[in-house]
């Protein structure tokens, strides 16, 4: 998802650390934080979940694969491995894949499913040269990966009624109970995603705004008719959730089992798709004729408009926040952290009118003492740290208030930087979740040489004279980090890189020993949480999302090159785990010493 983010010298990147407001006498309402957390400091590995490769997998990163990834970085000695978000996406047009884009986020993505761990799956289920081509693919085929798993899958959802029906009743195995649980929201979904295969087999989209107007109420006549005739159809819609949710609560348990005291950090977006299951089920909720975007700014003189769905204040605020507690429901039930992405929009959110250019937009405010409430009531009530990602037109006072409310604030070492130097690690704040980079943003290697700049060139985005600016300002952005590495007497990067791996002349050459020194770098900050991206671990070049582009760049189909069997013993993320682990090991009880 293309947004603004805060640039090196922005005044929003620098910032003054937020102290850590004592348990006892923090305002009220406030998000959960461990009590082992607050003396320590912990770290772990974000992924892009579809970006795994294994040697069982379909082409795309699973939930298998998941659990088993985090006991390989719970034995590096990660406390949690954040993942993009898991929402559900549209099964009848896989193309549309971007993680932040939902059809719903109440949801899951059956396509994260592993179909071979469902009980009763057999080899013939599957079509073994569809899923060698997928498994082989440099990236991500969505719709090859959900041709394969929605065949397999509904054979196995045949033999389980076949079972059934020998056995003369359903099996007691939680399924009927995770649909009363679910009620009319579950069933509106698996609904939604059967008229949309449906419709879309007949030349109509997949998301209501293309289809029959007969079929863009769920209370029409058509609907209830189809929901009539197609009752094994939605049923198994329910199923996939099912499966899906299990899965996901497995691969939580299998970290947490596996010696992580966080375990899974999952993402929310920020809005959902405009034409998908959440604003059909309940148009009601939503702001209508606009967008969420970003308003112009030095960086996008357009401003940026998102095309995303909101939930309308007065919807929030008229049911009390019961939306917004379901949502934080289900995005905390199976984590130990959750990540807000645009967390400004418990204050405001900027929506751009249909059919006008985003600087026509303006910012709506949202009642954020009380969805402050619901998201502190949630996390107490899941065990669940909050981080909110506060990143591009961050409101005056904004951050002070997330600290009152213990909420993580989110800092990226590339914007870390003020009057052409980087933040010592002493100066960034406590209540936060420091990294190198995220999803939106090149891998460390990547942003040494620049190759933002040229993808951005490349693909249009910039014209240039901007590109040949921004390549400056990159030169001396490499030479701002060496001279902060060097003066870091607790890095000591000395014994970290030999004396010719410290240069900045040489773009193009990034030796491993910077790579590790810049992640001890963040580590010695006194931020409680540290992320490390699995493609700096890998040593990928590619970004996974390319902001402002669509079909030009494949964004979010970018997969791992070094897959899970070998990850452990990669020399890469042995030397970037161990350094870091190194800094902040799991052990630690005490507060972290102060670092330079």
């Amino acid at each position: 998802m293309a947004r603004t983010t805060d640039m090196p010298g922005s005044p929003q990147a620098s910032g003054k650390p937020s102290a850590m407001p004592d348990s006892a006498t923090a305002q009220s309402p406030a998000c959960f934080i461990p009590q082992w957390l607050e003396g320590s400091r912990a770290w772990g590995i974000a992924v892009q979940l579809y970006e795994l490769r294994s040697s069982r997998n379909w082409g795309i990163g699973d939930f298998a694969d998941l659990a088993a990834f985090c006991q390989m970085a719970a034995r590096a000695g990660a406390d949690f491995v954040g993942v993009n978000p898991l929402h559900a996406l549209f099964m009848a047009e896989p193309r549309r894949c971007s993680p932040f884009s939902p059809s719903s986020r109440r949801f899951l993505n059956p396509l994260y499913i592993a179909v071979d761990r469902v009980e009763g799956f057999a080899e013939t289920m599957a079509a073994p040269q569809l899923i060698r081509q997928l498994a082989d693919a440099a990236l991500v085929d969505y719709e090859g990966v959900a041709a394969a798993k929605l065949k397999a899958l509904r054979a196995l959802w045949a033999k389980r009624r076949r079972t059934q029906r020998r056995k003369q009743g359903s099996a007691p195995d939680g399924f009927a109970a995770f649909c009363e649980a679910g009620g009319e929201a579950l069933r509106l979904h698996a609904l939604f995603e059967a008229l949309s295969l449906h419709l879309a087999e007949r030349g109509a989209g997949a998301g209501w705004t293309s289809w029959p107007q007969e079929y863009r109420d769920p209370q029409a006549e058509a609907v209830a008719a189809f929901a009539a005739r197609n009752d094994n159809e939605i049923a198994f819609h329910m199923w996939l959730q099912w499966l899906a949710a299990r899965q996901l609560a497995a691969a939580h348990a299998a970290a947490r089992a596996a010696g992580m005291r966080i375990g899974l950090y999952l993402d929310m977006a920020v809005g959902e798709a405009p034409d998908g299951s959440a604003t059909w089920s309940r148009r009601d909720l939503f702001v209508a004729g606009a967008s969420i975007g970003a308003p112009p700014d030095v960086f996008t003189a357009g401003g940026q408009d998102w095309g995303l769905a909101a939930l309308a204040p007065e919807a929030l605020s008229a049911e009390g926040g019961a939306v917004y507690r379901e949502l934080a429901r289900a995005s905390m039930q199976h984590a130990g952290a959750l990540r807000i992405d645009h967390a400004m929009s418990l204050r405001q959110l900027f929506l751009v009118p249909a059919g006008e250019a985003p600087a026509q937009g303006a910012h709506a405010r949202y009642p954020q003492a009380e969805l402050v409430a619901v998201l502190a009531e949630a996390s107490a009530a899941h065990g669940c740290v909050v981080v909110g990602e506060d990143l591009g037109h961050v409101p005056e006072g904004f951050r002070d208030e997330m600290a009152a409310a213990r909420i993580l604030s989110y800092r990226i070492l590339y914007f870390e930087q003020r009057e052409g130097a980087f933040l010592r690690p002493r100066d960034y704040p406590q209540l936060a979740l420091a990294c190198l980079s995220t999803h939106d943003l090149p891998t460390f290697r990547g942003w040494w040489r620049g190759d933002d700049v040229r993808l951005r060139r490349q693909h249009g985005l910039i014209d240039q004279e901007a590109a040949a600016a921004q390549a400056t300002e990159r030169a001396a952005a490499r030479n701002a980090l060496i001279r902060t590495l060097l003066a870091s007497r607790a890095l000591k990067v000395q014994e970290l890189m030999p004396a010719r791996d410290v240069s900045p002349t040489s773009r193009s050459a990034v030796p491993a020993s910077l790579v590790v020194a810049a992640h001890r770098f963040v580590a010695q900050t006194p931020s409680l949480l540290m992320a490390v991206r699995l493609a700096d671990l890998a040593g990928e070049d590619r970004p996974a999302n390319l902001p402002g582009t669509t079909d030009s760049y494949p964004n979010w189909r970018t997969r791992s090159p070094v897959p899970l069997e070998l990850l452990e013993r990669f020399p890469l993320f042995r030397a970037i785990t161990s350094a870091v682990a190194a800094v902040r090991p799991r052990t630690q009880n005490a507060a972290p010493a102060k670092s330079d």
